[in-house]
């Protein structure tokens, strides 16, 4: 999503959770090996972009905003550690085969999960509590942190906002490069 003056950072986080389900859709309806792949990476760099975009601002915000900020994030961290465990065994299976098509289908749960969670409860109370500028102000943020974020799940790193502000655009940088190097899809 393109952000407008009007844009916040819900829109732009709720289209994200749109792209991201169709592309899961994509890879099922999909037989071919090699556009599956493609579709994995896909879905699996920006799942990856915008799980550290959040990391970086918005749960900075909600711990700072809302009344269970901190016992939502944690909720949601955990939710991301499982995420990037599914993502990585995503990366290494073979999308032909039944672990694959097992994996997508846990991955697409917890993910369903968490976009319900947000949607339902968090974003609306990110929009009650937090001045509609500053959600604007966010929206651009996050836009500027999903270009430099990491495009592959680093299960062991930290999920926390310092960690990705300091070490995330050299770990950015070093799968960008990958991903070129290997002809790797991320868009």
């Amino acid at each position: 999503m393109t952000q407008t003056s009007s844009t916040d950072v819900i829109d732009i986080l709720t289209s994200d959770h749109r792209d991201v389900t169709a592309l899961i859709g994509e890879i099922w309806s999909v037989t071919d090996p090699m556009i599956r792949r493609d579709l994995t990476d896909t879905a699996i760099s920006e799942l990856v972009r915008h799980a550290v975009a959040e990391e970086m601002y918005v749960y900075p915000a909600m711990r700072k905003h809302l009344p269970d900020g901190e016992k939502s994030v944690e909720h949601d961290v955990k939710e991301h550690k499982e995420l990037e465990q599914l993502m990585k065994r995503l990366e290494a299976a073979d999308v032909t085969g039944a672990e694959f098509d097992a994996t997508l289908r846990q991955l697409e749960t917890v993910l369903a999960d968490h976009v319900r969670d947000e949607e339902a409860e968090q974003f609306p109370e990110l929009r009650r509590h937090i001045p509609r500028e500053e959600l604007v102000e966010l929206a651009g943020k996050v836009e500027t942190a999903k270009k430099l974020a990491p495009t592959r799940p680093h299960p062991g790193a930290p999920n926390n906002e310092l960690f990705h502000k300091l070490v995330g655009p050299g770990v950015g940088l070093v799968d960008r490069l990958r991903d070129k190097l290997t002809g790797r899809a991320t868009k």
